[in-house]
């Protein structure tokens, strides 16, 4: 299937071969997302659906649903090539393993807070700091998650194209743009909700059935430990190489970003009631217990097999390709329609943001109608924007990075305050989010000064902003 073609730094390169086979199976899966993206596009037209069907799902997401579309969402385009699978490609097995403690501590958060999420009864997470906030603050925060809302998922999927066509992956980046973008624009929450549930419990069986395969296939466990006991063994100490800093860096920013992530909001929202949304979370949580570790697997079983030859972010996606034709089909299928659904997730909520945040204060006149075409028409500018911004970045981890850095600085603080706290002021929450999204730019472009990652500053200061003004800034008592 793959054959040696050189030896670097110690690693026995293999060449990632195109499996056309395998591109059958996909193409199947593909086509059931669109088939499905058409029917909710069609009963939404007959019904007449309106704004809260599409942003919200009417309210009446089950708890079957709500687990698929909370799991897809979580574990999405990020972990199929960034994420842990990144970092066990890059830090070594332990460094992805641990990836699994993100979800136990962001779901657990965000079960603590779902009666007050759903008390807001809020469309979008800028809508929630308006009513604590003010006017100004809903602005604002429209604005900095839209900087945030970048859809590395093209090049995820794009990944995935060549791995199957062997086309270059530039041009199935442009496919995939494509792709994501007409199935946002179908039928809303419902369709990508739905899509959600079809793709997450795809991916669960794909990767455990691909997993002892796998194995097998590249030579045992033995084998692996032992390339990697020979190339490369720090990759196998709990830390990788990196320091205690860098090791909790990588770990921080998905933290902080779920903790107050529109995309979550809107489901727990759109959930029946608090005990669905609840069950959705901690659905969640059980099954990243599955999936983090093994993708983790995958990812270094990956990177001994096939070194340095192949980005981090195709780790997973080539070690599906050493697979029998229908099993890597599965988990190559199960990829795409996470990549797919989470582009999706990102442009649907970005789309919330830009309707119902900043287009309603321009025209407070508008009806539903006129509200939902504008917001299909930002799905389709902010798609082809999406994807003019991942040019500029090395690495889907250098993509992540940047969105969850700055969502979780410049948005964070000042939700779960708003939530949680009943002394946080307007000033304290507006001046939060501006220093938070403000340091994380300025510490981004600066290059990072003291090799200090930009989430130990900007997130920190954004905190000690809202609790610092808020004090200063207290109503006197009559």
């Amino acid at each position: 299937m793959e054959n040696d073609i050189d030896i670097k730094g110690g690693y026995i390169m293999h060449e990632l071969i195109a499996q056309p086979k395998m591109l059958l199976v996909v193409i199947v899966y593909l086509i059931a997302l669109v088939g499905t993206g058409a029917y909710f596009a069609k009963k939404a037209a007959v019904k007449k659906e309106g704004k809260e069907d599409f942003f919200l799902a009417g309210r009446g997401l089950g708890k079957i649903v709500a687990v698929g579309t909370i799991l897809a969402t979580y574990t999405g385009g990020g972990t199929v090539t960034g994420g842990g699978n990144s970092l066990a490609f890059n830090y070594g097995l332990w460094s992805g393993l641990f990836f699994t403690i993100c979800p136990v501590i962001s779901m657990s958060v965000l079960c603590y807070l779902t009666p007050k999420i759903r008390e807001s009864n809020c469309y979008t997470v800028s809508q929630l700091l308006e009513t604590k906030y003010g006017s100004k603050a809903r602005t604002i925060s429209a604005v900095i998650i839209a900087l945030a809302m970048v859809s590395y998922q093209y090049r995820g999927l794009g990944f995935i194209l060549n791995a199957t066509t062997g086309i270059p992956t530039t041009y199935c980046t442009i496919i995939c743009c494509a792709l994501v973008i007409v199935l946002a624009l179908s039928g809303g929450l419902k369709t990508v909700a739905t899509t959600d549930a079809m793709s997450a419990f795809l991916m669960v069986g794909g990767l455990a059935i691909g997993f002892p395969v796998l194995i097998s296939t590249v030579g045992g466990w033995d084998w692996v430990i032992s390339s990697a006991q020979a190339n490369d063994p720090e990759s196998l100490t709990f830390f990788g190489g990196q320091t205690l800093l860098k090791w909790v860096g990588g770990y921080l920013p998905l933290i902080l970003l779920t903790c107050s992530d529109q995309n979550y909001y809107q489901r727990i929202v759109a959930a029946k009631d608090v005990k669905t949304a609840r069950v959705g979370l901690m659905g969640t949580m059980l099954a990243c217990f599955v999936i983090m570790p093994v993708v983790a697997c995958y990812a270094f079983i990956s990177r001994q097999y096939f070194g340095t030859s192949i980005a981090a972010g195709q780790a997973l996606i080539g070690a599906a390709t050493l697979l029998p034709t229908i099993i890597g089909g599965i988990v190559l299928s199960a990829a795409a329609a996470f990549t797919i659904t989470t582009g999706d997730s990102y442009l649907l909520s970005a789309a919330a943001n830009f309707c119902i945040d900043l287009y309603s204060k321009i025209n407070p006149n508008a009806t539903e109608k006129e509200e939902l075409k504008v917001s299909r028409a930002f799905i389709l500018i902010a798609g082809v924007v999406a994807y003019i911004i991942l040019t500029f970045f090395p690495s889907i981890l250098a993509i992540q990075y940047w969105s969850y850095t700055i969502y979780g600085a410049g948005i964070t603080p000042a939700v779960v305050g708003a939530l949680v706290w009943k002394k946080a002021t307007k000033a304290g929450g507006i001046s939060s989010m501006i220093i938070g999204c403000g340091l994380s730019i300025i510490w981004e472009a600066t290059g990072s000064p003291f090799g200090l990652q930009t989430i130990f500053v900007a997130f920190p200061i954004a905190l000690i902003t809202l609790v610092a003004v808020s004090l200063a800034t207290q109503p006197k008592s009559e």
